[in-house]
């Protein structure tokens, strides 16, 4: 399998090269040169399948030529023997149509570890192949920063600095990136919303001064390996409920647009999904592009779900290089018009390929808080704002009463406890396994939102290459 960049001149590479290079060299996103398919027989075939056995079957085509099946299955096996539920994404049933799949049951309870307990087992895998050196620089809107670290804290050639915006994330978020104390693992709050984070994460990769002397890699979820690992839960959630005979519908909260495009991957891969349901709080970029093709970036505005306080979706740009035709120069051509005046239109053609498959929904505070009350009061659920989004957005679709629809679960409502409790009455409290969370002590580095200044921290403290 190889990948080709977004932007069109990265060179190509193979699932190896793309995992541990993050962003394409032109500035770009990798995608596969083409789409595996399976048929309805290898649908049939998964059903019921364990977990790791699944994801060994999803993900197999995306690995050719760097992982043999029995490598990726050990892999899998040992990312997802971490789970905390022997289902790793169970699905729960609100009322005749609505459905949950719960993805928090991995140990920073959030949605990001499904991919990131398998992402950091990747680059072992490869850097032992190498003897490399790896510099991961991230950003996080509250989750991807403390399911990266759990996954790479104490690795060998592995050094971690995760950005994340000082006072805009929950504090047990926080603290569940700041009380890890492996000498590899570096958190750094800048001044500034994630936008500006990920902005200078960018900017990194795209650094002659920083890129000659590291080997910087990616955690989010610019990084192909990561995206792939959500396709998975999809192919779950979907078999279940009846695929591939039956069409399922899914609402997915979303800021950056990764968890939803891994289920487009899926749709690609022939699951038959019915709808995908972005959905965003007031921070709706997304819904603006999708509704009226505007995809312009407006200031960030703090909400009570803070990882989708985002006004530039990174991974839009892999949904508008594969709708509008694959071009890689035009698309190139179109990014640069975005980030010069943080807005574009959408073509037509990217239009019409996203009305295909996508629709749009934003909630506001109120609509959040009724959804999470609803999925209490009358479902005996509680769920957090995240979720919540996409359960509004999920109720008022209108979709045919035959398709089921599964809302994301993308955190375990504790992380958001002062929020929940508003909303419902109920205060979530931790499982037994983060517990002893606040008696943690905490470390991490307080740093403008200027580039110098965080890349000067960055190089005084990783590891050059070999």
């Amino acid at each position: 399998m190889k990948y080709v960049s977004t932007r069109g001149s990265a060179p190509a590479l193979d699932f190896e090269g793309v995992t541990l290079a993050g962003l394409a060299s032109d500035g770009g996103l990798y995608v596969p040169e083409e789409w595996p398919r399976f048929s309805p027989d290898e649908f049939a075939a998964m059903r019921g399948l364990p977990y790791a056995e699944l994801a060994t079957r999803v993900m197999l085509p995306f690995v050719a030529g760097s992982l043999t099946e029995a490598e990726l299955s050990g892999l899998c096996q040992r990312a997802y023997g971490k789970f905390a539920h022997a289902a790793v994404t169970p699905l729960k049933q609100f009322d005749e149509q609505q459905w949950l799949l719960e993805l928090f049951h991995g140990p920073t309870l959030a949605f990001k570890d499904v991919a990131l307990q398998l992402l950091g087992l990747l680059f072992e895998t490869f850097l032992a192949r190498s003897s490399d050196q790896l510099t991961i620089v991230g950003a996080t809107s509250g989750d991807t920063g403390s399911a990266a670290i759990n996954a790479v804290a104490g690795r060998e050639r592995i050094d971690i600095f995760m950005l994340h915006p000082d006072g805009r994330i929950s504090d047990v978020q926080r603290r569940q990136m700041t009380t890890v104390l492996a000498p590899n693992v570096h958190n750094i709050a800048i001044d500034g919303s994630f936008d500006d984070a990920q902005a200078n994460v960018k900017r990194m990769f795209n650094d002659p001064a920083m890129t000659d002397r590291f080997h910087i890699g990616a955690v989010n979820s610019i990084n192909w390996a990561r995206l792939m690992a959500q396709v998975v839960y999809y192919f779950a959630a979907a078999l279940q409920l009846g695929a591939p005979e039956r069409e399922v519908a899914f609402s997915v909260p979303t800021g950056n647009f990764g968890d939803v495009f891994a289920g487009y991957v899926a749709a690609q891969m022939g699951l038959p999904i019915e709808r995908l349901i972005v959905a965003t709080n007031v921070n709706d970029i997304l819904h603006r592009a999708l509704s009226d093709g505007d995809y312009s970036a407006g200031n960030v505005t703090p909400t009570a779900a803070p990882s989708m306080d985002i006004q530039v979706s990174s991974n839009f740009e892999r949904l508008l290089f594969d709708v509008g035709g694959r071009d890689g120069a035009a698309m190139a051509e179109q990014m640069r018009g975005f980030e010069s005046n943080r807005g574009m239109h959408l073509t037509n053609a990217q239009r019409e390929g996203a009305s295909k498959l996508f629709t749009s929904a934003r909630a506001e505070a109120d609509d959040m808080a009724r959804a999470m009350r609803w999925a209490y009061e009358k479902c005996g659920e509680v769920i957090d704002p995240h979720t919540a989004i996409g359960l509004h957005a999920a109720r008022v679709a209108e979709l045919p009463s035959s398709v089921p629809v599964v809302t994301l679960a993308t955190a375990h409502p504790a992380k958001f406890r002062d929020a929940v409790e508003r909303a419902t009455g109920v205060r979530p409290a931790l499982p037994a396994r983060v517990g002893d969370l606040f008696a943690r002590e905490e470390r991490y580095e307080t740093l403008s939102g200027d580039y110098e200044a965080i890349a000067s921290y960055v190089a005084e403290r990783a590891s050059a290459k070999d």
